[in-house]
């Protein structure tokens, strides 16, 4: 099992009453799934996915990944847990527009410890592979929506994630290169065995996937 959530509650409060954003959310994903979460705008997917990525906590429940009870950990190894094992791709890049494509690329692997050479050998694999060689220098407002989401794309990939979570992978691109981003999840899912969650609105792409979760109103509902 990569991870279960158990009874897992998240809520923010307003003018003394507890609004629930996540309500007794309860899932087992195992290694190599390819799951799709689907549901109406403010039903809680990308709540869910950044509890599930770490970079949210919880009022509730209990997180266990890879065998780590999350919701025990202190925030620094929690850090370790997520940039070790996991690779998000946003529908908002998160580039760092100051840094050039191969810096913005780089910068996952800085804390692994690897050689220059080492980087360097895997920066150039996925400038090939998303055929954006000639886009290494340039920084990412210089680049297309579709450029960018590339680059996101290539740099959630590149320390080897087992898991990757996708917030509307393919929202800002068209429908070919859309295509081109799912293709490229389903070839790491299924020759590479890497765990996908993605968030979607498109019946399209969440057909990649082996399973569909939907929510409502921060609900799981068996679909």
């Amino acid at each position: 099992m990569l991870l279960e959530l158990k009874n897992i509650f998240k809520w923010v409060s307003s003018g003394g009453q507890r609004v629930f954003l996540l309500k007794d959310i309860n899932l087992q994903i195992a290694e190599g799934e390819f799951i799709s979460i689907m549901g109406p705008s403010g039903s809680g997917k990308s709540t869910l996915l950044n509890v599930i990525g770490m970079l949210d906590g919880f009022d509730e429940g209990e997180y266990d990944f890879l065998h780590e009870s999350v919701h025990t950990l202190k925030e620094k190894h929690r850090a370790i847990l997520y940039k070790e094992y996991i690779g998000f791709v946003f529908q908002a890049y998160h580039l760092i527009d100051e840094l050039t494509v191969y810096e913005n690329l780089e910068m996952p692997l800085l804390y692994k410890k690897l050689k220059s050479s080492e980087r360097k050998s895997m920066v150039a694999d996925m400038l090939d592979r998303f055929n954006i060689v000639g886009k290494k220098d340039l920084f990412p407002p210089q680049l297309s929506g579709g450029q960018q989401q590339l680059v996101g794309v290539a740099r959630a990939l590149i320390g080897s994630p087992k898991l990757i979570l996708a917030d509307e992978p393919t929202g800002n691109l068209n429908s070919k290169q859309g295509e081109e981003i799912m293709e490229i999840f389903k070839q790491l899912n299924e020759e590479d065995g890497v765990t996908i969650i993605q968030v979607t609105h498109s019946e399209k792409n969440a057909a990649y996937g082996s399973r569909i979760i939907n929510l409502l109103d921060g609900r799981k509902i068996e679909g």
